[in-house]
């Protein structure tokens, strides 16, 4: 081991050992009460012949089940009350960005060998994976004509189902359930796995952008990885954002520091992890384009623009074969992106707009869901590409403006795509590392990502209609807002005071 290296882990140690640090190590029982408790609790399989193997199976029936809440539980509250103290010590320039780094790494340590938590994504990943495996086109046929050792853990609802991810997403989980073959548990774990690339390009990125920006790195860092969103979801619930969001933050960061050619492509990478990340390549055409200009400011503008274009869509266009050669697919993906319109729930406008108007309607007309589900998703559409438009026309002016356009229009496909999920957030919240906020709006976040992280159930079910869920979410998102905002009824607050707002 390098002096360098010990000398890190030397640090890192003290820095446990310290008030600010004693948080770190909260949220580390937090993890592993977590993980514990996701053995019951968690999106476990139907059949889980390792927990019976382990005469185990009994954590997810009755007294066993209801252990396995009471741990799982204990170690979300854990998990925020911690992140909450570090924000505060962050907030008070007590932090450095090493000692949140090494954190991120903590709290991620024990969940690789949890069960998926709030989603059954990462089974689906698997079984597509073995249908371009076992010499099937995952952008033509769902799992359900592959029947193996996979299969029976799919959500019915996604075994029909072809995939809407990109050609080097497919490709990852071919390799993996070509290692690992039917193995649930070794697939699963190996997902995570090859995921935590995105998590360190996060933390790599973040500070870059966090830094370009003139933020504090440490409260970056602090608000967009080191978030249980980001954490329990994307680890925990063994989602691909982790590798889509990570490659394109650091393509950012790569373009604005002038490594254009390379950041585009790394960006492009991204997109062939999940089609999302092209929401950044058009504003990046302008940073390159202001760089251009900088530095030949004789050249005229149309030619600066179209010779930054021109090299923008010759690296997708090459880079993006490419990817799909060797995965040995066609672009069927992009049609496959229509399946999310059998996911139902309000963080998303058009869908909450028809709900609403549903339930209003009720007692005066037989008029249903569906239909008003297709006008609002449809509306949506149209209104979400002509914010896009709108935003990459209006934030063109300078280097902030352009990835605060990145920010916007991520948050615009959140808000109005015809389905959301709760780790979809995670898209704009890693972007919005790169810029300062008031503290105010920093509660916001806190509150707002607590309650995405938890409204859910941890088997992966919907818990945005379960009143007594959803009434824990707002209460403890609440709580962590108001924590790190001011009043403190926990006694989260650390001795030292507040610092300034940010």
């Amino acid at each position: 081991m390098s002096g360098s290296v010990q000398s890190a882990l030397r640090g890192y140690s003290t820095f446990l050992r310290s008030s600010d640090g004693r948080p770190a190590l909260l949220g580390l029982l937090g993890a592993v009460l977590t993980t514990l408790g996701s053995f019951g609790a968690g999106a476990i399989r139907v059949h889980d012949t390792t927990l019976e193997a382990a005469h185990l199976s009994w954590l997810r029936f009755g007294h066993g089940l209801v252990l396995s809440s009471i741990l799982f539980w204990t170690g979300i509250a854990l998990l925020v009350i911690a992140w909450i103290r570090l924000g505060r010590a962050a907030l008070g320039g007590r932090l450095e960005v090493s000692q949140v780094a090494g954190t991120v790494g903590l709290w991620i340590a024990p969940l690789l060998v949890a069960v998926p938590l709030y989603s059954r994504d990462a089974y689906s990943y698997l079984a597509q994976g073995a249908l371009l495996r076992d010499g099937f086109d995952p952008y033509v046929d769902g799992p359900v004509v592959n029947p193996n050792g996979l299969l029976d853990d799919v959500s019915g609802i996604w075994t029909t189902t072809t995939a809407p991810y990109g050609p080097l997403f497919i490709l990852i989980a071919k390799w993996i359930t070509q290692l690992c073959g039917d193995n649930v548990l070794a697939g699963v774990i190996a997902l995570r796995f090859a995921m935590l690339p995105g998590i360190a390009l996060s933390v790599w990125g973040v500070t870059k952008l966090a830094r370009h920006f003139g933020a504090k790195p440490a409260v970056s860092l602090w608000f967009a990885v080191l978030n249980p969103l980001v954490i329990v979801h994307l680890v925990g619930g063994v989602h691909n954002e982790a590798l889509m969001v990570g490659l394109m933050v650091a393509g950012i960061a790569m373009v604005l520091d002038r490594q254009h050619l390379f950041g585009v492509a790394v960006i492009v990478t991204a997109v062939a992890v999940k089609g999302t990340a092209a929401i950044a390549l058009p504003f990046v055409v302008w940073i390159w384009f202001h760089h251009r200009r900088e530095a030949n400011p004789e050249e005229s503008t149309a030619k600066a623009f179209g010779t930054v274009l021109a090299a923008s869509v010759g690296v997708f266009v090459a880079l993006f074969a490419a990817f799909t050669v060797i995965a040995g697919v066609g672009l069927g993906w992009m049609t496959a992106l229509a399946g999310s319109i059998k996911i139902i729930n309000y963080i998303t406008l058009p869908t909450a707009l028809a709900q609403i108007t549903a339930f209003l309607a009720a007692p005066f007309t037989d008029l249903h869901l569906a239909p008003i589900l297709v006008v609002t998703r449809a509306l949506g559409i149209v209104l979400l590409a002509l914010t896009l438009v709108v935003l990459w026309w209006r934030f063109r002016q300078n280097e902030r403006r352009n990835v605060m356009g990145i920010l916007l229009g991520l948050l615009a496909v959140c808000v109005l795509s015809p389905a959301s999920l709760p780790w979809y957030y995670t898209w704009p919240l890693a972007v919005a590392g790169a810029f300062t906020w008031s503290r105010r709006t920093l509660a916001i976040i806190a509150g707002l990502s607590v309650w995405l992280m938890v409204v859910f159930m941890p088997t992966g079910s919907i818990g945005l209609y379960s009143l007594w869920n959803v009434a824990l979410a707002v209460a403890l998102g609440a709580l962590a807002g108001w924590s790190l905002l001011g009043p403190d009824p926990l006694k989260v607050r650390p001795k030292l005071g507040l610092a300034p707002a940010v």
